[in-house]
């Protein structure tokens, strides 16, 4: 024959306290101490050795207040594709058999080598990867690196 277990708080209705003693006992917050780690080795001897070896007092590491140069990347097929619209928009100019691009003006500062090249560019830019470079000399044209890598 099975036995249907009450329920412990079934049992504590009416009782009060509910097993903890006193009124004052177990009300909310306000008998925690703190929360986390408050007071565990900053007065008293309580926890302070178990502390010590952890990172809990004191400031460590540092914020770098050099700012940081955000890349923002373009494929030359992606110029090589838009290039009438660019042209239309005043962004890119064609001269002397060449199409000058400054990639600043499209709002980009790296030029990547994806893509075939076909017409020749003079591309002025912060940054390019060396496959960029070696296409857009095969097809005749230059890229011109603003800033000098350090090696």
């Amino acid at each position: 024959m099975t036995i249907n277990k009450r329920k412990k708080n079934d049992r504590q209705r009416g009782s009060k306290t509910h097993g903890w003693g006193a009124k004052k006992k177990h009300r909310g917050q306000g008998n925690r101490g703190g929360r986390g780690m408050a007071g565990t080795g900053k007065r008293a001897d309580s926890k302070k050795p178990s502390i010590w070896k952890t990172d809990y007092f004191g400031k460590h590491g540092f914020v770098s207040k050099t700012p940081k140069l955000k890349i923002n990347p373009v494929n030359i097929n992606f110029i090589e594709q838009h290039i009438d619209r660019l042209i239309s928009n005043g962004l890119i100019r064609k001269e002397d058999g060449f199409y000058s691009v400054e990639l600043e003006k499209l709002g980009y500062n790296k030029l990547l080598g994806d893509g075939k090249v076909s017409v020749k560019f003079k591309i002025k830019t912060s940054f390019a990867s060396e496959k960029a470079v070696e296409k857009v000399k095969e097809a005749g044209g230059e890229v011109v690196i603003l800033i000098e890598k350090s090696k």
